[in-house]
């Protein structure tokens, strides 16, 4: 599972970011940022821990198709 965060949701607290067992989020300029290649849904905990930490219901799960979608559109690397 793959996970991301909606920008429009997100308020910014950090709660997340030193949750990441992957160290897979990170703040940009003004957003956090979910790397999709270093994040696994946190399979070993059963379940996302950035998820339930996150106040503002702002990480979701990435469609498969979508996902695929975003891999070409990445400038990340």
């Amino acid at each position: 599972m793959k996970l991301n965060i909606n920008e429009n949701k997100c308020t910014r607290c950090g709660s997340c970011e030193p949750e990441c067992p992957n160290e897979a989020i990170f703040q940009t300029d003004d957003v956090y940022v979910i790397d999709t290649k270093l994040c696994d849904g946190c399979v070993r905990y059963g379940t996302p821990l950035c998820k339930l930490l996150c106040s503002s219901n702002a990480i979701h799960e990435i469609k498969d198709s979508v996902y695929k979608k975003y891999l070409g559109l990445r400038i990340f690397n």
